[in-house]
C-alpha cells in the first residue's frame, strides 16, 4: 500500500511539473510579441553595461596602453592601497560628500514642495507657466548654463557683483573663490534641476485618489491640512525611492557640472572623484588607479543603495524591495 501511495504521489508531482512546464510554454508563445521588445534593451545592457565590466581588472594591474590588458602586470591591491594613502583623494574625498549633502540637504526637499504648491494652483495656465518656467533650465546643457552664471558672476561687469558694488558692497569672484565655490556648485544645480524633479512628484501626486481630499473636506480639513495629511503619505513611496536613489548617488556630486566651471584655484575645495578620474586618467594617463577610484566609487554607491533601503524599511517602514 505505502508503495502505491509512494507511486500515486511521484505521478502527480510528475504531472504537476509537467503541467507547469506547459502554462510557461503556452505564457511565453502568447507573448512572444513582447519578450521580443526587450531584447534591444538586453543587448544594449550586455553591450554597454555588462561587457565594459571587464575593463575593471585594470585596476589591479600596472597598465600600460601599449601592452593591452593582457600584457600588463598584475600589481594586486597595489593601486587601492594607494588610493588609502593619498593625502589628494582624502581631499578630494570630503569635496565630494560635502557637495553631495548640500544638495540632498538643500536642494531634496525643494522639488516636493513645489509640487505640493503647483497642486494647489487652481488657475491652470498660471500653473502651466510655472511649470513651463522652471523646467526650461533642464534643457540647457553645463556648458552654456556654466558660460551664463561666469557673466553673471564676473567680478567686473556681472549683474551679481554690480548690485553687491550699489549696496557699498566689495566684488566677489564666486568661481575662484574657495570660500564661495560649492555654494554656487550648489545654487546652479538647484537652478537647473529643482524644476525637473518636481515632475515625479506631481506625476506621484495626479494618482493619488480625489475620494481622500473629499473625504478630508467633509472631515473640515482646510487646503494645508490636506496637503500635510493627504498628499504627503500620498507621495510618500515616491519621496522615499527618490531619495534611496538619491543616497545611492552620494558619490556622484556632479562632474560635468564642477568640470564645466572649476578652475586649479578651487581644486582644494571643488575638485570631486568625478574630476579626479578625469584629471588623473586622461590627464597623467594614470589608467589603473584612476580604474581604482572608479571601482571604489560603484561599490561605495552600492552599498549606499542597500543601506539607504535597510534604513527606510527600519525606520519609516517603506522601501524599494
Amino acid at each position: 500500500m505505502n508503495e502505491i501511495a509512494a507511486d500515486r504521489k511521484k505521478t502527480g508531482r510528475t504531472a504537476n511539473i509537467a503541467a507547469g512546464k506547459g502554462r510557461r510554454r503556452r505564457l511565453f508563445y502568447g507573448n512572444l510579441e513582447l519578450y521580443l521588445l526587450l531584447v534591444p534593451g538586453i543587448l544594449f545592457l550586455l553591450l554597454f553595461k555588462y561587457t565594459p565590466l571587464y575593463g575593471v581588472v585594470i585596476a589591479f594591474q600596472d597598465f600600460n596602453i601599449f601592452d593591452g590588458i593582457s600584457g600588463s602586470s598584475w600589481v594586486g591591491f597595489e593601486q587601492f592601497r594607494k588610493l588609502v594613502d593619498s593625502d589628494e583623494f582624502l581631499q578630494v574625498f570630503r569635496n565630494t560628500l560635502l557637495i553631495s549633502l548640500y544638495k540632498i540637504v538643500l536642494l531634496f526637499p525643494i522639488p516636493i514642495v513645489l509640487a505640493l504648491f503647483l497642486n494647489e494652483v487652481s488657475k491652470m495656465w498660471f500653473k502651466r507657466t510655472i511649470q513651463t518656467i522652471v523646467y526650461l533650465p533642464h534643457f540647457l546643457s553645463w556648458v552654456i548654463i556654466a558660460g551664463l552664471f561666469v557673466n553673471i558672476l564676473s567680478p567686473s561687469a556681472g549683474l551679481v557683483n554690480e548690485i553687491i558694488t550699489a549696496l557699498g558692497g566689495k566684488p566677489i569672484s564666486f568661481l575662484i573663490d574657495n570660500h564661495w565655490f560649492r555654494s554656487v556648485v550648489v545654487f546652479t544645480a538647484g537652478w537647473k534641476e529643482v524644476g525637473w524633479n518636481a515632475i515625479i512628484f506631481i506625476a506621484a501626486i495626479a494618482g493619488i485618489e480625489q475620494d481622500q481630499y473629499e473625504a478630508a473636506a467633509i472631515d473640515g480639513a482646510g487646503r494645508i491640512k490636506q496637503m500635510i495629511y493627504v498628499t504627503l503619505p500620498g507621495i510618500a513611496p515616491t519621496i522615499v525611492l527618490m531619495f534611496v536613489l538619491r543616497i545611492g548617488s552620494l558619490l556622484d556630486a556632479g562632474t560635468e557640472q564642477i568640470l564645466t566651471m572649476y578652475n586649479p584655484v578651487v581644486y582644494e575645495t571643488g575638485d570631486v572623484i568625478g574630476t579626479y578620474v578625469y584629471r588623473i586618467g586622461l590627464g597623467k594617463m594614470d589608467y589603473s588607479f584612476s580604474t581604482a577610484v572608479g571601482l571604489f566609487n560603484s561599490v561605495v554607491g552600492f552599498l549606499l543603495v542597500i543601506g539607504g533601503n535597510f534604513l527606510s524599511k527600519k525606520l519609516v517602514k517603506r522601501s524599494i524591495w
